[in-house]
Formats: C-alpha cells, structure tokens, sequence
C-alpha cells in the first residue's frame, strides 16, 4: 500500500499515477511532492497571495483531469510547471484586460507594499519591484534560473523557447534588474 508520507522516484509515481487502483494516494503523494514548490513558483510571477492560490489550485486541477495525457517526453515536474506557468500567465492576462500594460508594474509593487503579502528585507522588497518592472519572458526566465535553480534546457521544456533566446533573456533580465538595484 502506498502511503502519502512517503517519497518514490518519478517512474514509479507516475506508474502509480497511470493505475485506477492507485491513482488517488499517487496523487496525494505528487500534492505532497510538488505543491509547495508550485504555489511559490507562480507567487514570484503573481505577487498575490489570493492568485497565486487560484493558480496552484488551477494548476493541480489540470494535473488530475490530464494525467491520460501526460506522454512522458519530459519530467513529470517540467511537465507541471509548464501546466502551472500556463495558469498564472492567464491570470495575468485577465488583469490586463483591466488595465493599461504600463500600470502593471504599479500594481504589482502595490501588492508588495500591502501588509502581509511579502515579508522579506528591503533589498529583496526592492529586487521583486524591479522583478516585476521587466517584460513578462524576462521575469519569467530570471525567476526560474536564480530562484528555482533550474537549467536553461529544463525552462526550455517549460517555455517552449530555445535555449539561445532563453540565455539571451536572462542576461537582458540581470543587466535590468543589477541597473535598478543598485540606484539610490
């Protein structure tokens, strides 16, 4: 019997994901394994605590109805972070829709400013306004490289772009982000 406690490698998890018998504690288990790691991902992009909820929980409800379709050419993670980019880009787009492109950023800095929604330094307060000053790939490209560690053939997989262009974002991403850090 598979407990929600325990910790098993990708193939058996998504074998046991793919099992009627099984799926339901498997995916307890992918909840227990990914979730946490989900929510902050698209906090970062969402800022919001209240949307980045909303996109977790978009996120793992798209897991579940398409687990038949997961084919395997990545990872299971890359696999769900692409699911959960997808989710917090669409909340995104639906502010938009509400406001000028340029007012973004203002709002997204309000949401740092409001009580309880970030509780780091002022030098990390001032890094995630100018985070979300930077166009929407750059942001995306810098967050997964320098916070999530990841390698720029997994943001690849996740952002369907090529490893090149990707580089090229994140350098563009530091040059703005070390610019407006470092002014007074």
């Amino acid at each position: 019997m598979l407990r929600a406690d325990i910790h098993i490698n990708e193939e058996e998890l998504i074998a046991r994901l793919r099992d009627e018998k099984t799926r339901d504690l498997a995916f307890s288990l992918l909840l227990d394994q990914f979730q946490q790691r989900v929510y902050w991902h698209v906090r970062k992009m969402l800022i919001d605590h209240e949307d980045a909820n909303d996109a977790s929980q978009n996120t793992f409800i798209q897991v579940w109805k398409n687990l038949g379709n997961f084919r395997e050419e990545s990872r299971l993670f890359t696999w769900i972070y692409k699911i959960a980019t997808n989710e917090a880009l669409a909340i995104i787009r639906k502010r938009k829709q509400d406001l000028r492109i340029d007012d973004m950023g203002e709002v997204l800095s309000g949401y740092l400013e409001q009580a309880g929604n970030f509780t780091g330094n002022e030098i990390e307060k001032k890094l995630f306004k100018a985070l979300v000053k930077l166009p929407e790939k750059q942001k995306l490209v810098f967050q997964m490289k320098y916070f999530e560690d990841m390698t720029y053939e997994q943001i690849s997989e996740v952002l369907g772009t090529s490893v090149g262009a990707l580089k090229a974002s994140y350098h563009h991403a530091v040059k703005k982000l070390e610019k407006y850090v470092l002014l007074p």
